[in-house]
């Protein structure tokens, strides 16, 4: 092959701009159009592709080093990957790790996902943060045949997603029973044999190690659409309401969601624990806003005070919306904020055991310093029982 063949680009990133990013493609061929945001976590692209909270989105990796340990099946968020694509520096090589069972190249062709490398990421981290998430068109095609006013009008077509609700298309279609623990070193994932608490889980968009760390705090979850009505959650008899991350805009998917979570509040006295859009759920529910931010928080290092202890957590996050704390009511406290920009991470009821987080306690990718808040809400269900 003649150099000049090796060295055409067969991919493409149109901006709604205009600005153009030439690569190199890999995993599937065609075209998609999407919000850009970046991804400053290290570690578990494979966990950040099959987020559900990523609905909608291409992902740019600021870690150049993407797709060297491969994929494997257990690091799977949900069953295929959410993200419409991936941005990366360097080419995916051969992975080196002994969990892997396919390349990343391979897996993202077979669940329809593009990649795109030899990209200059933190030229376009830098570009997201000075205009905000952009809309943009993603192409693969291994001839290197582009249409770049057409792929740049599809950016500028893309409808956003301030006013989308994309919970509906990631949620579960029904309910079903989840019992599996988190991965331990050696026996893998093991089922919860003696939880002590019955919890219904809201799926959002939930991730799946999020379920393990409920089972892994003692609880017997059973999940249900992010549909789900207050007496559908009741019917179950919980101790305790869980509600998941997810992806879309808040106020969009908050119009059957906010109305379920007022009658149980209303009607109850359950501990309710709310992860990332749950958390907004939760706020627009106790009468907040939430407001659509710049480039959003997402990576596995942000540190959030929690007010209550003092401590600095840091901390895994994925969210291009926030609550508004100003317009946090009467009997309602926030609890975290985050040390980079100041926004809302956290709230609760002065007088409930009714919390929840804007960061992801569970990781998958990140640290895990907010595994607590797993344990306080199975202490708050035993406190109610006692």
């Amino acid at each position: 092959m003649a150099q000049s063949e090796q060295m055409k680009p067969t991919a493409c990133l149109a901006l709604a701009d205009g600005t153009v990013f030439y690569g190199h493609g890999f995993g599937a061929t065609g075209e998609t159009a999407a919000e850009l945001c970046f991804n400053t976590a290290m570690t578990g692209y494979q966990e950040i592709m099959t987020d559900p909270s990523y609905a909608g989105q291409v992902v740019t990796f600021t870690f150049p080093h993407i797709g060297n340990t491969g994929v494997t099946p257990e690091d799977d968020e949900t069953a295929d990957p959410v993200s419409a694509g991936m941005i990366v520096k360097w080419d995916p090589t051969q992975s080196s790790n002994w969990r892997a069972t396919q390349e990343l190249g391979p897996w993202l062709e077979s669940r329809g996902r593009i990649g795109m490398g030899g990209v200059d990421t933190r030229r376009l981290t830098r570009a997201i943060r000075q205009q905000g998430a952009p809309h943009v068109a993603l192409a693969h095609d291994p001839d290197g045949n582009f249409d770049i006013a057409a792929l740049v009008e599809k950016a500028r077509a893309f409808s956003g997603l301030v006013g989308l609700d994309l919970a509906k298309d990631v949620t579960c279609a029904q309910s079903y029973h989840w019992n599996e623990m988190r991965w331990a070193w050696p026996e893998g994932y093991k089922p919860q044999t003696a939880p002590v608490h019955k919890v219904v889980a809201i799926d959002y968009g939930a991730k799946h190690n999020i379920l393990r760390c409920l089972a892994s705090a003692g609880c017997d979850v059973t999940v249900l659409p992010a549909t789900a009505t207050a007496e559908d959650v009741l019917s179950h008899n919980p101790d305790g309401v869980f509600l998941s991350n997810g992806p879309g805009d808040p106020a969009a998917t908050g119009a059957y969601a906010v109305p379920m979570i007022k009658d149980v509040l209303s009607q109850t006295d359950l501990p309710v624990f709310g992860i990332c859009l749950g958390h907004q759920m939760l706020a627009l529910a106790l009468g907040a806003q939430t407001v659509k931010m710049n480039h959003g928080h997402h990576g596995a290092n942000h540190p959030v005070k929690d007010y209550e202890t003092g401590k600095v957590e840091i901390t895994s996050m994925n969210h291009g919306f926030a609550v508004d704390s100003q317009t946090l009511p009467n009997g309602v406290t926030e609890t975290h904020v985050s040390l980079f920009d100041g926004s809302n991470c956290g709230i609760r009821m002065d007088d409930r055991p009714v919390f929840s987080v804007q960061h992801h306690p569970e990781a998958s990718p990140g640290p895990q310093d907010s595994f607590y808040l797993f344990e306080r809400f199975a202490d708050a269900m035993a406190a109610r029982s006692a």
